[in-house]
Order: structure tokens, then sequence, then C-alpha cells
């Protein structure tokens, strides 16, 4: 019985050892084919809600980078002082959507000509921004730059900075957007799907952004 076994087993463990190293070369396969874009769109909350909706985004991350203070916290960001932006860590599949593209729709989705903020949110931490760690990025950006400030006709104010290491903001902070937890706000309580769509509506986000940019805006329509 034990020999039956035995040989038996072998074909089994063969198997499930082929499984194994097709499953561990799938996800090396799937983390090679994982890019990064970093930018600072004024409330992240937004700039989270409109990248995921692109096809080829794996996720959008809402944080804060380009300052000094470690592990920095909203509160602290939005105070001043910490020289961090609110950004966002936007993962995509670069098969489906390429960086280039994406630069495209980020600079189109905000208000390029602003220098003190974004919308309704003044301050620096809410100044827009693209951030680069490689001078592939950072020719990237700078061509995008010089391509929306052709079509656009006006100075782009928008600065590509070196990237310094990004902090994950809060956990209520992620997928805000889409979240269900009831929160009150200015508007009374609302869930915060409402309340962040009250928010984007009274902060003018759209409103600008499509006069700025017209038919060329990303996300208002």
């Amino acid at each position: 019985m034990m020999s039956i076994l035995s040989r038996n087993a072998k074909p089994a463990v063969l198997f499930l050892a082929i499984l194994l190293g097709l499953a561990a070369q799938g996800t090396r396969s799937h983390a090679a084919n994982v890019e990064t874009l970093t930018v600072a769109g004024g409330c992240f909350w937004c700039v989270e809600a409109d990248f995921e909706k692109v096809d080829g985004v794996i996720e959008a991350i809402s944080g804060y980078t380009g300052g000094s203070k470690e592990n920095p916290t909203y509160k602290q960001v939005t105070a001043g002082g910490t020289g961090h932006f609110e950004a966002v860590q936007i993962k995509f599949d670069p098969s489906k959507v390429s960086y280039e593209s994406l630069l495209q729709k980020f600079l189109r989705s905000v208000d390029v000509t602003d220098a003190g903020g974004q919308f309704c949110d003044r301050g620096d931490s809410y100044r827009t921004a693209i951030f680069v760690s490689n001078p592939a990025q950072k020719a990237a950006a700078l061509a995008a730059k010089t391509e929306a400030e052709s079509a656009l006709g006006q100075k782009i104010v928008t600065p590509v900075l070196d990237a310094k290491k990004f902090y994950p903001a809060e956990d209520y902070h992620q997928n805000y957007y889409k979240g269900t937890n009831l929160v009150l706000t200015r508007f009374g309580p609302k869930r915060q799907s409402e309340a962040y769509k009250a928010y984007r509506n009274a902060c003018g986000r759209d409103a600008r952004v499509q006069q700025l940019w017209g038919k060329a805006a990303a996300f208002t329509h």
C-alpha cells in the first residue's frame, strides 16, 4: 500500500509545485506591470475619485508628500508648516493606460493657473504639483506641462518636483467619495459619499475646470 501511495503522490506533488510556480510567476508579472504617478491636485478625495474611474488604474491612494515632517496627520498638513501637499499615488497598468495619458488628464482636471491652492481650498497644502522619481518621469512631466500650456494659452504654475516619501492619509480619508459612514457636515448629517458630492459642488471644482479647459476638461462631463 505504501509503495502505491508513494507512486501516486509523486505526480500530485509535481502538479502542486507547477501550480505554485505559475502563481508566483503571475504575481511577479503583475507586480512588474504596476507603475505609479504621484500628483497633488487640491483635495485628495477628488483626485482619488477621478482617477479610480480611469481604465487601467488599479487604485489611487490619498496621502501626503513633499514635506519634511515624518508621519504627518491631516490636521498638521492643513494647518501649514510641514511642507507637505495633499497628494495621491495613482497605481496603474501601463499596458492599459500610459503615464503620459494620466498626466494629460491630471493637468486638465485642476486649475493649473492657481498657485495659492485649489478652488475653495486655500493654502500651500492644497497647491498642485507633479512628483517624479526618475529622469524619464521628469521628461514626460515637463513635456506634458509644455503641451498643456500651449493648449491652454496661459502660464501653468503647477511645478514638477522630485519625489519624496509618500505617507498614506488616515484610513477615514481613503475612498471617502464612496463611503457609507454617517458624518456631520455643514450641510447636515450625510453619508460620506453624499457629503463628498455636496463638498465638491459647493467648492466649485468642476465648474472652474470646465471654465478653464472647456471641452478638453477631464472628469467634468
